[in-house]
């Protein structure tokens, strides 16, 4: 819009200047221009070289709380507060862990980014915060307007549950909701763009009646690769570290990353993006009677059916949502049956796949298009950092054990695990990203002793871990304990173990061997066999970290845990509970469970 002379202050020339100058100018310029305007003349006449300070006024404050347990929620959050802080909205970004639940009496408006954990539990770091929410000391919340962004996987049951219970609860309490719930799966860019962009519109533009940019890039790290734009990483090294007779197959992988700029710690995480196997897919392509060569269309990319099952599209995971997209093309009273019967269900989808439905419900009336489109992108599989970058910096390890079991009659194995040990071989590539995951850290002061406990796979950041400290020349107390099947045949790491423990990097160890006796020994007994020490060492501010399969090995751990504190510490079971829940404010009980 042109400014107009008659009855304007400014001369020809002046309105000449500014309407070549305004069309030019960004919505933050605009916003500064008009406070600088608006300043006392005395204030204006004094600035002659100095660049003012001051700033568009702020007219939004807004926090943003996060729950992650592997990064992604608190990625999120951080990427959000940078771009709100870029528009001039006051921002104030916490975990769930370190806000104090009766601040929410101050709070205006509120952004909850909050992933689901196991079968519908909250992260660790939010527990705290959802019991207070859901209790009856929860305050009325009719000031508050706020929006929960939740990020879930869809292959479990109780999808996305935390943050739908944290947004029930929410508008229960009586807060305005600024923009709807948002349920992300393990692909969430897209959902989760949208959720932020309706955010935006509500916190912004309809305060400030200005546009707003569709999106603000911002810069993480020196690298430019990521989740969406994955390296190509040359695989150095693939051992089975597995002795011959063992059950298992853990392969130990090193990859070069010369070029990819990557930066990570002890503790994060390398995701692959992986591809489906061939042979599976050949079979699913016959059993659909499709013709692999067909074009169709998958995330607007025009692919033949072959290479999107292949390359793009998750085949070997079943899950209620997805059973109920397929009931649309099929009439087999069966199929509704199992719809119908929870339990049936769930013990049909453990262990079997697409190609298992397609075979044992057919017919299906989808051509390929409606087929590819109920299908979701191939989730990368992520696999904990097993080196240090300050010792081995052109190279990253990764510590992974094949999946493999017999199901219906059919040998199955993990997407990308199956693939590492069956075919990949040194020479090959594999894309990947750095997964950065800020609760499984190293200690801040060196000096603070750390118990880690890992199972199989689970002694990957520990390996980290124990590297970074060798590099740093750091000797202060530290225990590990490790457990496995068997002594000769599956003691991962034997030899850099015992190098650590020589050096005084790793100054203590017990390891668990199941299978060496007719009583199964598993690490919660090693613990157990140590409870006085080890609740000596938390006395002394020992942080404890445990990393393997969730189900088993964390969950009896967790008990024993517990259990140690309650015995040791002559408290309670509600007192022993509020002790790790404190254990896990503080970031001194970590986990990283798969």
């Amino acid at each position: 819009m042109k400014l107009q002379v008659i009855n304007s202050p400014f001369s020809e020339e002046q309105v000449k200047l500014l309407n070549e100058l305004l069309p030019k100018l960004t919505v933050e310029q605009k916003f500064w221009l008009n406070g600088y305007l608006s300043a006392p003349q005395a204030t204006i006449d004094g600035i002659v070289e100095e660049v003012p300070t001051a700033v568009t006024p702020v007219t939004k404050t807004v926090t943003i709380l996060y729950g992650s347990q592997t990064g992604n929620s608190q990625g999120l959050a951080e990427k959000y507060a940078s771009t709100l802080k870029q528009n001039d909205v006051e921002v104030t970004i916490a975990s769930l862990a370190k806000f104090k639940p009766n601040n929410l009496k101050k709070t205006t408006n509120l952004l909850l980014v909050v992933s689901t954990h196991g079968e519908g539990e909250p992260p660790d770091q939010a527990i705290q915060f959802y019991d207070f929410l859901h209790s009856k000391r929860a305050p009325k919340l009719d000031h508050l307007h706020y929006s929960v962004l939740a990020l879930g996987d869809s292959s479990y049951e109780f999808f996305c549950k935390t943050g739908q219970d944290f947004d029930e609860q929410f508008a229960k309490l009586g807060a305005t909701r600024i923009a709807p719930r948002v349920d992300c799966d393990l692909d969430y860019d897209e959902p989760a763009t949208q959720w932020f962009s309706s955010v935006q519109q509500e916190l912004i533009q309809h305060t400030n009646d200005t546009p707003v940019p569709e999106q603000t890039t911002v810069v993480q790290g020196k690298s430019t690769y990521s989740r969406k734009n994955p390296f190509t990483a040359e695989v150095l090294e693939n051992i089975n570290l597995n002795g011959r007779g063992s059950n298992k197959e853990t392969y130990h992988i090193e990859l070069g990353i010369e070029g990819a700029n990557f930066s990570f710690e002890p503790g994060d995480s390398i995701g692959i993006q992986p591809e489906n196997e061939e042979s599976l897919v050949d079979a699913l392509l016959t059993s659909l009677q499709f013709d692999g060569q067909e074009k169709v269309t998958v995330f607007d990319e025009s692919l033949t059916v072959k290479e999107a099952l292949q390359k793009k599209l998750e085949i070997t995971v079943l899950s209620k949502p997805l059973l109920q997209k397929i009931s649309t093309f099929t009439v087999h009273k069966d199929f509704s049956k199992l719809l119908e019967d929870d339990t049936a269900r769930k013990e049909y989808i453990y262990g079997r796949d697409l190609l298992d439905v397609i075979e044992d419900f057919a017919p299906f009336t989808w051509d390929a298009q409606q087929f590819v489109t109920l299908l979701r992108k191939i989730p990368a599989r992520l696999y904990s950092i097993a080196s240090s970058q300050k010792a081995n910096s052109d190279e990253v390890h990764l510590t992974i054990g094949k999946v493999s079991y017999e199901t219906n009659g059919r040998v199955r194995q993990g997407v990308c695990s199956g693939n590492i040990a069956e075919r990949i071989q040194v020479g090959d590539t594999l894309s990947i990203y750095v997964h950065p995951n800020q609760n499984f850290r190293l200690p801040e002061q060196e000096d603070t002793p750390i118990i880690m406990i890992g199972a199989g796979t689970g002694i990957a950041p520990y390996r980290a871990f124990l590297e970074e400290r060798e590099e740093l020349g750091i000797n202060s107390k530290s225990w590990l304990f490790f457990g496995d099947q068997h002594f000769m045949t599956d003691y991962l790491y034997q030899t850099d173990c015992q190098r650590w423990l020589a050096s005084g990097t790793l100054s203590q160890m017990d390891v668990a061997f199941s299978r060496d006796t007719d009583k199964k020994v598993y690490v919660q007994h090693k613990i157990e066999e140590h409870a006085a020490a080890i609740y000596d060492w938390l006395e002394q501010g020992a942080v404890i970290y445990v990393c393997g399969d969730e189900k088993t090995m964390a969950a009896d751990v967790d008990r024993t845990i517990h259990r140690l504190i309650e015995q040791q510490g002559q408290k309670t079971a509600e007192e022993a509970k509020a002790f790790v829940n404190e254990l896990k404010q503080q970031k001194r009980y970590q986990r990283d469970v798969y």
